[in-house]
C-alpha cells in the first residue's frame, strides 16, 4: 500500500495560486506539480474561501506572534523549574 504524501502549506498555496491565475489548465497543473486534478481544484477552493478571512481579520493571523509564544515557553519554562524545585523540597507551590 502506497504511503500518503504531506504536502507543505507553501507548496499548496502555490499550487492553487497558479489554478487561480487561469494560464493553464487544472489538469496541467496537476501534472507539473504531480498532485490528482481533484487535489488541485480542493486547494483552490479552499483558497477561495479562505481568502474573506484574510481580510476580515485585517491580514493579521489568528494564532498568537512571535512574542506572545516566546513569552509562553519562557513561563513555561519557569514554571517547570519552580515545580522541580517544589517536588524536590516536598513544597505545594512555589511563586517564581
Amino acid at each position: 500500500m502506497a504511503k500518503r504524501r504531506k504536502f507543505t502549506d507553501q507548496f499548496k498555496a502555490q499550487v492553487a495560486l497558479e489554478a487561480l491565475r487561469g494560464d493553464r489548465t487544472i489538469q496541467e497543473i496537476a501534472a507539473k506539480h504531480q498532485v490528482h486534478p481533484n487535489q488541485v481544484s480542493t486547494w483552490k477552493r479552499q483558497a477561495v474561501d479562505g481568502m474573506a478571512g484574510v481580510f476580515a481579520r485585517g491580514g493579521k493571523p489568528d494564532g498568537a506572534t512571535e512574542a506572545e509564544v516566546k513569552e509562553l515557553h519562557a513561563k513555561t519554562g519557569r514554571l517547570a523549574v519552580g515545580n522541580d524545585i517544589s517536588k524536590r523540597l516536598n513544597i505545594d507551590y512555589i511563586e517564581l
